[in-house]
């Protein structure tokens, strides 16, 4: 009986592929006038399945008219229950393409009529894909050629030709003479159950994964890689067979316990956690891996149930579940690629809400010299072993293992959410904007009447943008039961503050929505029914429709693909201070940018995650770069010298870091005001010391005061010192000199206060 359907469902699929191709006039296929011009069994096939030839052309061309709809591959190649997804792309072996929906095999069809037009018969039979890549953040479908892949365990791809369906152009890449070309992995995921060979394939992959082999796909993905990444773990593939040797070098004897720190502060990723107010009154908390298990006694001192579990330390404490469970550098620690993955999938049984997973991230290589290499990490001198990671190749590490989405923080530090909806609540509320409800500017006898009533109706409208949707709102009864409608109340509310201010705010959460969806397309993007219910009220009042609402996202996600467009924004920017080929903002005005350079600043932090201490955001124009600067004393110096910098290449994901706390010379900020908006606490301070400095002359030469010694020559040839934030004659100086610098001094203030009056 299932053999049956599979056949009638194979008929379908065939019948309006078939139908498909030929009802519409392109310049590669033929067109079908009338029914009569179908072959007999095709009309018997009408007949059965749809009726009438009317029905199954309109269904035919239906489906040939989704194709144009950007999401429809996406969405059938998700659908797909054979095939490797990717976020991405979707990869299928050719011997598989049957089982594909008709729209998918329809958009490979035409393809492959496009790739036989580009070549001749002969060089065209000679380029014989194996599997067929899908892309879903381009119009382009590709042909892998991998020549070994039924008999080499991880084959080697020899030529790709891809094919842009919008443009018809044809791009080859010849991987045959390369000594590292790409390899496959998990070869049973490409093909169906009835490939000859998926229960080799299957059984490699199934060996491969308990060992930790595939956890870390950067490494893995060329053949040089691979090979040496077995080779470091004492492993040997031998036709589709696992085989693990003794390494013969003689490693010291590695004590993991050394590696667990006395603290005296809570740890920096349960920290964040606390910060980011996810602990609530009854959260529970366990530390796996606790070590001396300070985490535990200082969470408990704040009123929280904490236990934990460390091998060495806590060996008798049992492993309990709890809301919240931190996985505290521990993964780092671990040379045994197995246990190192068991640590990870234990911790996450014992997750109720969140897990919190930190790592060592890799910043100054000299950590790693002259260390004795172990596996994928090194032996320490205290005889522990460590494994620097880089941030991607840590969240991706983690979302392989647990098959998850986890939320980048901090360097090293991941937040796993167990409820997808928790999830997106936290994405969310990190890219919304900060704002306060409106003043109260005008009396009004009504609105005084009842503000007591109004107040919970404005501050809902201040945190949402929008009038509540019955039930939203606690103290509604009381506001109906006088006013009828929320609109009403509003109205009265609207009598007493300034319309544009709710106007902006309505604006600007709309803003915060579309950043967030637009972002959720770098990951799994959540179903509208994996979203909380206020979120879901935002969407529909905001724009209609979820689907709309992605539309939308996605067209202001693709924008940022123009060159020219980021540069525009930067120059175009009213917030932040403006190089030749850079804008710099403090943090705190991200969230007032453009939306387009907040979703380009999201785009960095949606993956690597924003460096925690950052201070400045530089958004580079004519690199896809975006840097994060940290000054410890943006507030409190005058001047505060660069401590770190972290570099994302958006290109891919790359990231790189400078440490300037050892540097003679370090670059130093000047006009802080720039960086950040009037409504920052200390604005004025920085404002007027700016322009004590400019009528002085001291911000004229750029490239001389931009490092310390310069700045502090700078200070010295015109008799100027920086007290707190402000400028002051030096009084051991020249008299003379003193004077012309005054002088000098005057004239500036003069043509600044003319300038000043003609504006």
């Amino acid at each position: 009986m299932e053999n049956q359907l599979n056949f009638q469902k194979k008929s379908y699929s065939e019948l309006l592929l078939y139908l498909a191709l030929n009802i519409k006039d392109f310049q590669i296929l033929p067109k079908i006038k009338l029914e009569t011009d179908l072959p007999q069994k095709v009309r018997d096939n009408i007949k059965t399945y749809f009726c009438t030839y009317k029905s199954a052309c309109e269904f035919a061309n239906q489906i040939f008219l989704e194709i144009h709809n950007p999401g429809a591959i996406k969405k059938y190649c998700q659908q797909s229950k054979i095939g490797k997804k990717l976020p991405t792309a979707f990869y299928i072996h050719i011997s598989a393409l049957e089982e594909l929906h008709p729209l998918l095999r329809l958009y490979e069809n035409l393809a492959h009529r496009l790739y036989l037009k580009g070549f001749s018969q002969e060089k065209a039979d000679a380029k014989i894909a194996t599997l067929i890549k899908f892309n879903f953040d381009k119009p382009t479908i590709s042909y892998l050629h991998y020549p070994d892949f039924d008999i080499d365990p991880h084959p080697a791809l020899k030529t790709s030709i891809s094919i842009n369906m919008n443009e018809g152009k044809i791009e080859q890449r010849n991987y045959s003479h390369s000594q590292n070309p790409p390899v496959l992995h998990r070869k049973e995921t490409f093909v169906s159950p009835e490939y000859p060979h998926y229960q080799k394939f299957a059984q490699l992959t199934s060996a491969e994964v308990k060992l930790g082999l595939l956890d870390n796909t950067r490494l893995i993905g060329t053949r040089q890689g691979w090979l040496t990444h077995l080779k470091n773990h004492g492993i040997e593939i031998r036709d589709h067979d696992v085989i693990q040797h003794t390494i013969e070098m003689p490693i010291p004897k590695i004590e993991r316990h050394k590696a667990a720190i006395v603290r005296k502060q809570i740890s920096k990723p349960v920290r964040l956690a606390v910060e980011a107010n996810l602990f609530t009154e009854s959260t529970t908390f366990f530390d796996y891996g606790c070590g001396y298990g300070e985490d535990i006694k200082l969470i408990a001192k704040k009123g929280y149930l904490s236990a934990g579990w460390d091998p060495y330390y806590l060996p008798e404490t049992p492993c309990i579940a709890a809301d919240i469970v931190n996985l505290g550098y521990v993964i780092n620690v671990i040379e045994s690629l197995a246990e190192r993955r068991e640590a990870l999938i234990k911790s996450w049984q014992l997750t109720k809400q969140i897990l919190i997973v930190s790592a060592l991230v890799l910043i100054d290589d000299s950590k790693t010299e002259g260390k004795v290499a172990y596996g994928d990490g090194i032996i320490t001198a205290r005889k522990t072993f460590q494994k620097y990671y880089e941030q991607e190749e840590l969240k991706s590490y983690i979302d392989q293992v647990l098959n998850v989405d986890s939320i980048p923080i901090d360097l090293g530090i991941l937040f796993v959410f167990r409820d997808e909806t928790e999830a997106q609540n936290f994405r969310a509320s990190r890219l919304r904007t900060r704002l306060s409800t409106p003043i109260i500017t005008c009396k009004n006898k009504r609105f005084e009447d009842y503000q007591e009533q109004l107040i919970p109706l404005m501050n809902f409208m201040s945190e949402r943008g929008r009038l509540p949707v019955r039930g939203e709102l606690a103290e509604e009864t009381d506001l109906i039961a006088e006013f009828g409608t929320f609109r009403r109340a509003f109205q009265v509310i609207l009598q007493a503050t300034n319309y544009q201010e709710w106007d902006k705010i309505t604006d600007k959460r709309r803003q915060d929505l579309l950043v967030y969806i637009a972002l959720t397309k770098f990951g799994r993007r959540p179903k509208l029914s994996q979203l909380s219910v206020v979120v879901r009220n935002d969407i529909k009042v905001s724009f209609g429709s979820y689907t709309q609402a992605c539309t939308l996202a996605d067209l202001m996600l693709f924008s940022l693909g123009e060159p020219d467009l980021i540069s525009k924004c930067c120059q175009n920017s009213c917030i932040g201070y403006k190089s030749a080929n850079s804008l710099f903002v403090h943090v705190s005005t991200v969230a007032k940018l453009d939306p387009l350079l907040r979703l380009y600043e999201g785009c960095a932090n949606r993956t690597i995650g924003r460096l925690n201490e950052a201070t400045i955001v530089k958004f580079h124009h004519k690199l896809p770069i975006i840097s994060y600067l940290f000054y410890p004393d943006f507030d409190r110096e005058a001047h505060p010298v660069l401590h770190t910098t972290m570099n994302i290449d958006l290109r891919d994901l790359s990231v790189s870091h400078e440490d300037y706390t050892n540097e003679y010379n370090p670059p130093i900020l000047h006009r802080k005001d720039a960086l950040v908006t009037p409504d920052y606490p200390h604005y004025e301070k920085f404002a007027k010391l700016t322009v004590q400095e400019e009528d002085r002359g001291l911000l004229n030469n750029f490239k001389q005061i931009q490092n310390r010694l310069g700045w502090l020559k700078c200070l010295e040839e015109n008799c100027a010192e920086i007290k707190g934030h402000r400028v002051y004659w030096r009084t051991n100086v020249d008299p003379y000199q003193l004077k012309i610098l005054k002088s000098a001094d005057a004239a500036r203030k003069r043509r600044r206060k003319q300038q000043l009056n003609q504006e």
